[in-house]
């Protein structure tokens, strides 16, 4: 018989604000929401989540709606629902799923939140010549190199490179990217108002440095991101290049019909 779940004594679950896009299915976007705030929760909060009216409640949907989001992290191993005792993360809850894109930009964080990032380097470069087009105003950026390990097996499976404008660079706070993603962090930390977000996917083979960072053989294949993030002003303010390892992710879109 399954064993009842202990609820920790430490300081209560606490699920992100979200502002949802009324053109995206509600229950996508709250699923992805909270799941971003279990995987990047702090060790000493509660693993008992909050009931589905108080979530639903926090979110602005209704109790149905919450109720599938709910479902889709359940299926995916994040959270157990228990009748009458209530809904807890999972301890040893997957923390890799595929690559999904359905147009959220808390999608995109959810998808990179509960793995340790470590800065590798930061500093102004010159416009690389493939960036060009997004920077034409730009003598120089700013870049940030990350690398991310899986949170429980400290076995890693990412690294990033962003580069943005200085004058948003001199806003953002180092410390910050080894706590939250990118998008997160001029969201919610550096204030910038993100517009959209456009992605690319495609498969490469790891180059050397590729290859020894993510400890996979030379040319194994990879998945390589792109992430060209804009604010309300049209202006590109940051692009993600991430290197995915090809064993650890998957790639799929949902397109929906309405």
């Amino acid at each position: 018989m399954p064993q009842t779940p202990k609820i920790p004594t430490g300081p209560a679950f606490a699920p992100d604000s979200l502002v949802l896009n009324r053109k995206l299915p509600l229950w996508y976007q709250v699923s992805q929401s909270l799941r971003a705030s279990i995987l990047g929760r702090a060790k000493e909060a509660s693993a008992r989540l909050p009931t589905e009216e108080q979530l639903a409640a926090h979110y602005g949907v209704s109790v149905l709606t919450m109720r599938q989001a709910l479902k889709e992290l359940e299926t995916e191993g994040l959270i157990s629902r228990h009748r009458r005792r209530g809904t807890f993360i999972e301890p040893r809850a997957r923390r890799v799923s595929p690559v999904r894109l359905l147009g959220s930009i808390d999608a995109i964080v959810a998808q990179q939140s509960g793995e340790r990032a470590s800065v590798l380097g930061h500093g102004p470069v010159a416009v690389p010549g493939d960036l060009t087009e997004y920077f034409p105003d730009c003598p120089e950026l700013v870049s940030y190199r990350r690398l991310r390990r899986d949170g429980e097996s400290d076995e890693p499976t990412n690294w990033a490179e962003n580069v943005v404008r200085p004058e948003v660079a001199a806003r953002l706070d180092v410390a910050d990217l080894e706590r939250w993603p990118m998008t997160k962090v001029l969201r919610d930390r550096v204030g910038v108002r993100i517009a959209r977000i456009t992605d690319t996917v495609e498969a490469r083979l790891a180059d050397p440095a590729t290859a020894e960072l993510l400890q996979v053989p030379l040319l194994s294949p990879i998945l390589f991101y792109t992430g060209v993030t804009y604010d309300e002003s049209g202006h590109v303010v940051d692009v993600a290049q991430i290197r995915y390892r090809g064993d650890r992710f998957s790639f799929s879109v949902t397109v929906e019909a309405h």
